[in-house]
């Protein structure tokens, strides 16, 4: 019996093993239509796999588009900040290129200041308490700054140095209201003489005073400096006339001045640096003599 059941498994193998053989020969025949079987185990197995690769594809699609929602706000958040190191740098080109544009400026003005030596100077900070009045340079006795030195922008005349230390210069500007600092100043291209006296807050002009009476001012003409009195050079630019009126006696007549320079708004300027100060022989009474106060 044992041995009957040993053949008898032998030819169990056997015939399996030739099924399995027709099986695969069957399936790889050239067959335009698939068998029973194979329509069933097909069917099975695609529904099968339908059914897991389906969530599995969504799932899938989800945790991409979270990862590339992800990925999107990173790339968002690195070029804003590109994009602000680019609003910053083109401002602070802007910035750069506005410098230099106001000191190629002033580089051109250096032909007026004609017998003067200009320096260059950087505005480092300005009188607190007399916001329009004064300002503080980095430029000094050490550069051969003096006393009475007058300074300028690339717009015009802005003041002149009342104070030196060895290394900084205290500059008075034209809006000051100390009464005793006078200009001397002509109508350009004309022969009208008068003195910048004054400057009226309400205005934001400065006052030009004791024009004669018989000489026509018009609104619109420019007023530059005479030379009188040595300490402004002649010709630097002051301003331009924005009305005309008499003086209180009627004796004279006035103009109000609308500043080339803008005073609120100084950064780089220059100091016609000279090799000797004009002086009066009698002190101040010769500046006041000629239109500009030496103290």
């Amino acid at each position: 019996m044992p041995r009957f059941f040993s053949n008898k498994r032998l030819i169990l193998l056997l015939v399996g093993v030739i099924i399995l053989v027709a099986l695969i020969s069957f399936s790889l025949k050239d067959r335009q239509n698939a068998s029973l079987p194979e329509q069933v185990v097909k069917d099975v197995v695609g529904f099968g796999q339908s059914l897991f690769s389906k969530p599995a594809l969504y799932i899938t699609n989800v945790i991409g588009n979270i990862d590339g929602i992800l990925n999107t706000y990173e790339e968002n958040k690195h070029l804003k900040v590109r994009l602000s190191e680019y609003a910053s740098g083109q401002a602070e080109l802007a910035d750069v290129k506005a410098e230099n544009e106001r000191l190629l400026e002033i580089v051109g003005k250096k032909d007026e200041l004609r017998v003067y030596d200009p320096v260059q100077a950087t505005v480092i900070s300005r009188n607190p308490d007399q916001w329009e009045e004064k300002i503080i340079i980095d430029k000094g006795e050490n550069q051969g700054i003096e006393k009475n030195m007058a300074v300028i922008t690339a717009d015009g005349l802005v003041g002149k140095v009342v104070l030196v230390t060895k290394f900084t210069s205290t500059v008075e500007l034209l809006s000051t209201e100390n009464r005793n600092f006078r200009v001397a100043a002509v109508v350009a291209g004309e022969k009208t003489y008068g003195l910048i006296e004054g400057y009226d807050i309400k205005r934001s002009e400065l006052i030009m005073k004791r024009i004669d009476s018989s000489f026509e001012v018009k609104v619109g003409q420019k007023v530059i400096t005479s030379g009188l009195g040595g300490i402004f050079p002649k010709g630097l630019l002051i301003g331009e006339v924005t009305e005309v009126s008499t003086d209180d006696y009627g004796l004279t007549k006035l103009a109000y001045i609308r500043p080339a320079a803008d005073f609120s708004l100084l950064d780089h300027v220059i100091i016609a640096k000279r090799s000797s100060i004009v002086q009066g022989t009698d002190g101040d009474s010769s500046a006041d003599t000629e239109g500009e106060d030496g103290s």
